[in-house]
């Protein structure tokens, strides 16, 4: 590795008054006063029916938000945080938040880390089964959820747990004694509150203190819960502060988190990254969170709310960007339009010099299509955070180039989460970025083999990290704690799993998971993930999923664009079926998409192209349970699912 860079050096050395050693209940309190009067939440009318009345928390219009300020985010935390020490709460009570993500989400979180206790998370999506497992693993003893249908899945379960009480966020409580809606655990907050009490709740947590256990989204089997301390999360916010603040060594066009900004949130709260990126580091900041309705709904929240910065997975990139093209493809000549735009675009993202002729066509795209796609946006974000995968290099650099930079990151639950970001001044798309201060790291050569990966130029290996911000273990599973450390050179590491490269000038680049390396049977080992990236920008393709194992060549199970091969087929005159599974053996859509895979092929190594696809009609979800609700592929499940199309890929080769 190469020198450290001055920026860096600067990083380490910053502090200001975010970046702190006191646990979450004090640094909300404290953000709290210092951003007083400043806007804090934004909650959209008619989407719940929530307990908290209007005197409480005033309902705006249908479809329109609302605004509470820091101070009476503060008033609400503290009262519900003696409302929860009423019903029982106190130090290390476990309690499960099961809701989508909402301003009540966020309330709940701050409530319960101020009471002491210790707040577990079950995704939305959780079959009553899992909500089983969420729920009873921790031995959790209140369950906060948002909706009845939420509430029907606890009870459901409710007899085989340990909960003394269920707490609804809407106002959907039946007449019975173990269930109560927030408004009424607000009402007790705010007849027994007491300051001094509230400053000995706070004070009586450290830092080592338990704060959080949160379970893995389940890629790989069933999912553990990661074990995640109030220093863990208090170092992390101190890390991405330290690189994402408002240091005065910062070149004023580039983009910082500074109080006073708005950001959105619509990223699952139970999910690590949207908690400490969207959650913990905003408030931290004195940021106005505004919450969106639902992914569903993005597009116009987002003018509604018209965030300066967010956070996101790239499928939701891939989503916008797919969206954009749509939008261009009512003609032949705006789709010519847009895809000169796109070109220009990433020609000059990858350029430090763009000369007269490439600045002019950028001038002249910008003002024909980006402010356009920038409009749609909000018209005001200044740059989003892309995590919790890896986002197509291709797709980094459009956005880039519109004027929407991408600050690519990297993390897992077990690091809460983040270990490398982009610093903005310096944006290296297709890297996972610089690793943040404070955090030793270390590349194990000894599991790959580098000369089997294409364009390495680094040493390659698995990631290994250790620092403030990394777990000591997961819930009740010894076994696993001790299979996810390695002991060397006399200290603990934590194995990421993944496969890493470190650049000579200190980035860190993503290859693959380490158990998701596909080994062919003729021993070469080949890494999905880049290949996948490829069609991020593809039209005619929505979702790919690389297969190979144990076979002699790489194949792909793929999920038309269904869309784009209707604007296709109208523009050649060809006749598709209804039907979703004929058209995927309909010989005009794989020609199609196998034109779309020869393109991809061509830019990569003879053992990892494509020889042999499938195309599948069911698009991978969280519904369908292929995707995990950070919308990663759920590979087995999908390999599982469309097992016989797997098996026609090698059957007609």
């Amino acid at each position: 590795m190469g020198a450290t860079p001055g920026w860096f050096e600067t990083e380490a050395e910053y502090t200001d008054e975010v970046v702190g050693t006191d646990t979450l209940g004090e640094l909300f309190a404290a953000t709290a006063r210092r951003n007083a009067d400043r806007d804090a939440q934004q909650y959209k009318g008619g989407v719940y029916d929530r307990s908290l009345t209007d005197d409480v928390v005033p309902a705006p219009p249908d479809g329109e938000y609302g605004t509470i300020s820091y101070e009476r985010m503060h008033e609400l935390v503290k009262y519900l945080a003696a409302g929860f020490r009423d019903l029982g709460v106190a130090a290390d009570t476990r309690v499960g938040l099961f809701a989508s993500t909402r301003m009540e989400w966020a309330l709940s979180d701050f409530a319960v880390l101020s009471a002491g206790g210790v707040v577990t998370t079950v995704y939305t999506d959780s079959s009553t089964g899992q909500v089983r497992h969420l729920l009873d693993d921790p031995g959790a003893e209140v369950a906060v959820v948002g909706t009845g249908d939420q509430l029907e899945r606890v009870l459901a379960v409710a007899d085989e747990l340990a909960l003394s009480t269920i707490v609804t966020m809407d106002d959907c409580a039946p007449d019975r004694a173990d269930v109560v809606t927030l408004a009424d655990v607000y009402e007790r907050g705010q007849a027994v509150f007491e300051e001094s009490a509230y400053q000995s709740w706070l004070a009586d947590r450290q830092p080592g203190d338990l704060a959080s256990v949160i379970y893995t989204s389940g890629t790989t089997g069933k999912p553990k819960g990661v074990r995640l301390t109030h220093r863990n999360f208090r170092a992390n916010v101190n890390q991405t502060r330290r690189r994402l603040g408002p240091r005065p060594d910062k070149s004023p066009e580039l983009p910082v988190v500074s109080a006073g900004m708005r950001s959105i949130a619509f990223l699952p709260l139970a999910h690590v990254f949207e908690r400490l990126a969207g959650h913990f580091f905003m408030y931290a900041s004195g940021v106005t969170v505004g919450y969106a309705e639902s992914p569903e709904t993005l597009t116009g929240d987002l003018l509604a709310l018209r965030p300066q910065m967010g956070a996101s997975v790239p499928r939701v990139y891939e989503r916008i960007f797919r969206r954009m093209r749509e939008q261009a493809g009512d003609s032949p000549v705006t789709e010519r339009l847009f895809e000169w735009s796109l070109d220009v675009a990433r020609r000059y993202a990858r350029t430090e010099d763009a000369g007269p002729v490439l600045s002019l066509q950028h001038r002249l795209a910008d003002r024909l299509v980006y402010s356009t796609v920038r409009e749609g946006l909000g018209g005001e974000v200044e740059f989003m955070v892309s995590g919790g995968g890896s986002l197509s290099k291709s797709l980094c650099e459009t956005f880039i180039g519109m004027g929407i930079d991408i600050v690519e990151g990297y993390g897992l639950t077990e690091t809460a989460p983040v270990i490398a970001i982009n610093p903005p001044e310096d944006l290296r798309p297709g890297t996972l970025g610089y690793p943040v201060t404070e955090l030793d790291y270390h590349i194990d050569t000894h599991v790959v083999d580098d000369t089997e990966f294409d364009d390495v130029t680094g040493r390659l290996g698995e990631l290994l990290v250790d620092g403030p911000n990394v777990t000591e273990g997961y819930w009740n599973d010894p076994g696993e704690t001790d299979r996810g450390f390695v002991e060397r050179d006399g200290r603990r590491w934590f194995r990421t799993g993944d496969i890493v490269e470190l650049t000579d000038d200190g980035f860190l680049v993503y290859h693959d998971r380490l158990k998701q390396l596909i080994v062919l049977s003729t021993g070469k080992n080949v890494a999905p993930q880049p290949i996948e990236d490829l069609f991020a920008t593809v039209d005619r393709v929505n979702q790919v999923m690389v297969v190979g194992d144990d076979r002699k060549f790489v194949g792909a199970l793929v999920v038309p664009d269904f869309e784009e091969i209707e604007r296709l087929a109208a523009r050649a005159g060809v006749d598709l079926p209804e039907d979703p599974y004929a058209r995927c053996d309909h010989e005009q859509v794989r020609e199609w998409v196998r034109a779309a895979i020869e393109d991809a092929n061509a830019e990569l190594e003879r053992t990892e192209r494509i020889k042999a696809f499938e195309l599948v009609p069911e698009e991978w979800t969280t519904d369908n349970d292929l995707l995990t609700p950070s919308m990663k592929k759920k590979r087995r499940n999908i390999q599982e699912a469309f097992e016989s199309k797997v098996d026609a890929i090698y059957d007609e080769t």
